[in-house]
């Protein structure tokens, strides 16, 4: 694989199509990976994945032909440099609700003059197949990706802002999160009027500023619609429902 290949396409113009995984098994995320997905992310916020699984994974995506990436914690700008120094090609961020949540952000993934990230790639130089180091920092500021999590009524409100921070690459639309905030917790319809228009109004903020769009999708028929309405970076469905949904067709079969 070419360095950084996630980064260049997403740069190129491409649409991304990522898995989602929870279950921190290096062996899924490999097989998902050879079947084809461009990316597939580690899920750390929510999912299972710590710092020896995350290890384990990212070097399993890359056997399988994709790109790892992580979403960190809540606030855990240290993860967000951890884990770009063991070979993640990006980050998604939960919760960037303002400019500054986005500079701190920015500052943790990205190396001087444009951020603060501390030097010691050694894992993602290997994996990157870069061996004198000035190679990677020349490219590590396009090539590795941070992608800011917009799913609150604030971030809405300061996705403009956000997008224009230096060091953010992308606005990742969390639908779940965002419907439950703009309906005060009464409910997580994704499809919800005031939802869709806040989903537009993300994508827009993105592409105005020369950003990534980018959204989480629950299956291809969503994700499909999404790429229409100019997502470029979408995730698409997740292990545990890839698993229990293929069981489900299977004991339907049977009965």
């Amino acid at each position: 694989m070419a360095a950084f290949p996630l980064a260049r396409k997403l740069r190129a113009g491409e649409t991304v199509y990522s898995a989602w995984t929870t279950l921190a098994s290096p062996l899924l995320v490999e097989a998902l990976a050879r079947e084809g997905f461009a990316a597939v992310n580690l899920d750390s916020q929510h999912g299972m994945w710590e710092m020896s699984s995350i290890i384990a994974g990212i070097g399993a995506v890359r056997a399988g032909g994709a790109s790892p990436l992580v979403r960190v914690p809540l606030e855990d700008f240290a993860m967000v440099s951890r884990a770009l120094d063991l070979g993640a090609e990006a980050i998604i961020a939960p919760m960037i609700n303002t400019g500054t949540d986005a500079r701190r952000f920015a500052a943790a993934a990205k190396y001087p003059p444009l951020g603060e990230r501390s030097w010691g790639p050694v894992r993602a130089m290997m994996l990157q197949g870069q061996t004198p180091p000035t190679d990677y920092l020349r490219e590590a500021n396009d090539g590795t990706l941070t992608m800011a999590m917009i799913e609150t009524p604030s971030a809405l409100n300061n996705a403009d802002e956000i997008a224009a921070t230096p060091g953010i690459d992308c606005l990742f639309v969390g639908p779940y999160d965002l419907a439950t905030s703009l309906s005060a917790g009464k409910a997580q319809d994704i499809t919800a009027p005031e939802v869709e228009r806040a989903v537009d109004a993300i994508c827009a903020a993105a592409t105005k500023a020369g950003k990534i769009p980018g959204i989480y999708c629950r299956d291809a028929v969503r994700a499909l619609q999404m790429a229409k309405r100019g997502f470029r970076f979408i995730a698409v469905a997740s292990d545990l429902g890839i698993v229990r949904e293929g069981g489900a067709a299977i004991l339907k079969a049977l009965k």
